[in-house]
């Protein structure tokens, strides 16, 4: 392994295009997208945007534009855009808390989704991790990354002729990817040794870097690693429970001993999820070592520490036996001061067997958040047993609820027109309202004809990838039309993409398919429904509802109307939350922790219809889109998917399809933009990136969250 960087030159003149791409600042700054596909805009698509194979295969036309003075003032141009951003010393984060610099917080998440070059992601934690990371660079709050480099990523998705997922995992070539290696001053690979109970191994690591933060990330994927050891790193969410629980392990201790070995000193730091949770029991031997008692050195470690759970779901957290866990700890508890017993009362939750990882994270943590109001309200009630002495509603687990990176998520020519009516800065004011109010003096013409390019930009993806299907794989043509060959670009179009659980009820609106083509083949008034997403490799349940849709995707009689896309990402998702009209998501309340796809949407001019519930219980006002149903859910079972099932079909057949075919003389939708603007200027503010992590930092990151986490330490010890 060698740092790519170094074995390939691009000319002098345009030399900091190896700077340019090896930093992801680029991923959301359109002047550098720009400057990229001026290069070679055919190679940018097909090389899904990934800058580092662009240039390297580049190399003569770099030469050429070396000498084309109008390129070379746009490059210039992004050049010292580049430059002023990473030096920029009046940041957010200085302004407001100037006695804090330097205090870094470190971060560790499982899955970091910053770009779909880099599949180190899945879903929804990923790419909240993703979008934390970008917003805390923009802000300038000093914060480091630790996570996994995944060589074989995570599941691609391909579609049988019969509708059934396939699982594929690829090899990436890092030499090729906006990631470099971690080298030693010498020059050297830098390698640190990982030992704990029978795992002994070697760990390289790589570095993303996002902005002004840093991304560490672990791979075991070394010479001299047995090939079991190999595999850790291997995939993400791969293995069986043994191999869960040794990857977990590197993630939360690895972690922290990776920070010491490459001398980064962190203030605070926050656990994403509970598959890092044994990062507290690191922190706590550090301080047991250096001459604590366990209880003191828990107590200080609570006092900078936060964990956020994302799951509702008891079945979603992580369990492993006891005797699985005694084997790799049964020198570690030791070190700790503690005996086996109480070690193992850690990860316990009364009443379950095993070593549950939220259970560990919650007890050791100081500070603890879901990711919205309603999560909070049900991880409060899920996690009581844990505090039998208080009252649910006094359960120390409070709530920040997610926000969105508008700079990646915002479609381009949308964000240009907000700088014309919103003015210049208001990506520095995005959290607001008073900013967002000024989306209403939008003409309406203006805000419908970036949607339509939208659209037609969706449309187009689709076409271009059923295409490419259809030369790379000879797919039969009734695959082709599963994909969006037959969709028309005037007739409304519903987006569906989320993880193929079953209770995302993806099949809900399918429920009376009488019903549901009256829509979709009204002559006038036609609906589409587009459908994306992957089931996990192991959930063939979730495979099923694939393919139920797939089969409907494939049948002539509902015209072509219904699409199944393959293989969804970042890429993907930026197309369907910028070009879908209306956004569908209907959960099983109040399993929804937060649902940020319909942020995204929303942000857009996509409103949704939605469940209420995760951030649409909070975000929806009755004028910028639409409710399914009660807050908190009608419960599960038959009679509530028919109660839901029919308030899809009635809203739309008399209040969105009407509105959205109700045209003015113009032939514009007055009244449907009108509901897009009150979806942007409502959700933009409240639900962005800098909102969520501006409320992480006076919560939890910040001098003035100190008080708060010196009175959460008294709840820290429960279990103990």
């Amino acid at each position: 392994m060698n740092d790519p960087y170094k074995q390939w030159q691009v000319p002098e003149r345009v030399a900091r295009l190896k700077d340019l791409v090896y930093n992801l600042w680029w991923s959301w700054h359109p002047e550098a997208r720009a400057l990229f596909k001026e290069i070679d805009r055919n190679l940018w698509r097909t090389t899904y945007h990934n800058p580092v194979l662009l240039l390297q295969s580049s190399l003569p036309r770099l030469h050429q534009l070396a000498a084309d003075e109008g390129f070379l003032s746009r490059y210039d141009s992004v050049i010292r855009i580049f430059d002023e951003y990473l030096e920029d010393q009046y940041t957010w984060f200085a302004r407001k808390y100037p006695q804090a610099k330097g205090k870094r917080v470190a971060y560790f998440s499982a899955e970091f989704g910053v770009h779909n070059s880099l599949r180190i992601y899945s879903g929804g934690l990923g790419i909240l991790a993703g979008d934390h990371c970008k917003t805390a660079s923009d802000l300038g709050v000093p914060l480091v990354g630790l996570g996994f480099m995944y060589p074989q990523g995570y599941v691609q998705q391909r579609i049988s002729v019969d509708g059934w997922q396939q699982n594929v995992y690829e090899q990436i070539d890092w030499s090729v990817s906006p990631i470099r290696p971690v080298m030693t001053p010498s020059g050297d690979n830098f390698l640190m040794n990982f030992n704990l109970g029978p795992l002994n191994l070697q760990v390289a690591v790589w570095e993303i870097v996002v902005g002004r933060v840093r991304l560490f990330l672990m791979d075991t994927h070394v010479e001299g690693n047995s090939a079991q050891d190999r595999e850790i790193s291997g995939r993400l969410y791969g293995g069986d429970r043994t191999m869960r629980l040794r990857q977990e392990i590197l993630l939360g201790i690895g972690g922290v001993r990776l920070l010491r070995a490459l001398n980064i000193p962190a203030e605070h730091y926050h656990v994403n999820e509970g598959h890092s949770a044994f990062m507290f029991l690191e922190l706590v031997r550090e301080a047991v070592a250096a001459g604590k008692s366990f209880e003191d050195a828990a107590r200080d470690v609570a006092g900078r520490s936060v964990f956020t759970t994302h799951t509702p779901v008891e079945a979603g957290h992580d369990v492993f036996s006891e005797g699985l866990v005694t084997e790799y700890f049964n020198r570690y508890w030791s070190e700790l001061g503690l005996g086996q017993e109480q070690f193992l009362e850690l990860g316990r939750v009364p009443g379950q067997a095993g070593w549950n990882m939220t259970s560990l994270a919650l007890k050791m943590s100081g500070q603890r958040n879901g990711v919205s109001k309603r999560h909070g309200i049900v991880s409060r009630h899920m996690w009581t047993k844990l505090w039998p002495e208080k009252k649910e509603d006094d359960v120390p687990i409070g709530h920040v609820t997610n926000g969105v990176h508008l700079s990646t998520w915002l479609q381009q020519d949308l964000g240009w027109t907000f700088f014309k009516y919103l003015g210049r800065d208001w990506p520095e004011k995005q959290d607001d309202v008073a900013v967002w109010a000024q989306v209403a003096g939008i003409p309406d013409e203006e805000i419908w004809r970036a949607h339509m390019r939208n659209k037609e930009e969706l449309f187009k993806l689709l076409r271009d990838r059923a295409r490419d299907r259809w030369i790379s794989r000879n797919a039969e043509a009734s695959q082709l039309l599963t994909q969006g060959a037959l969709l028309d670009p005037q007739a409304l179009t519903i987006g569906f993409a989320r993880r193929f659980a079953g209770y995302k009820r993806a099949t809900l609106i399918l429920r009376d398919l009488a019903r549901l083509k009256g829509l979709l083949l009204d002559h006038w008034r036609p609906i589409q429904l587009v459908f994306a997403g992957k089931s996990h490799p192991a959930d063939d349940s979730g495979k099923a509802l694939i393919q139920q849709i797939y089969h409907l995707a494939k049948d002539p009689s509902f015209g072509g109307r219904i699409v199944f896309v393959e293989d969804y990402d970042m890429h993907v998702a930026r197309y369907f939350v910028q070009g879908c009209d209306l956004w569908l998501n209907n959960p099983l309340a109040p399993l929804e922790a937060c649902g940020t796809s319909g942020i995204k949407a929303a942000v857009n001019g996509v409103p949704s219809l939605s469940v209420l519930d995760g951030w649409w219980e909070e975000g929806y006002n009755g004028v910028n889109g639409w409710a399914i149903g009660a807050s908190g859910g009608r419960g599960s079972g038959d009679a509530a998917d028919a109660a839901d099932a029919e308030d899809i079909y009635q809203t739309l057949e008399k209040k969105i399809v009407p509105l959205f075919y109700e045209r003015g003389p113009d032939g514009i939708p007055h009244g449907w933009i009108k509901v897009m603007k009150e979806s942007i200027k409502t959700v933009a503010p409240r639900f962005c990136g800098n909102r969520m992590v501006k409320d992480y930092v006076k919560m939890f990151y910040g001098p003035e969250a100190a008080p708060q986490a010196a009175s959460a330490r008294t709840t820290a010890q429960v279990g103990i």
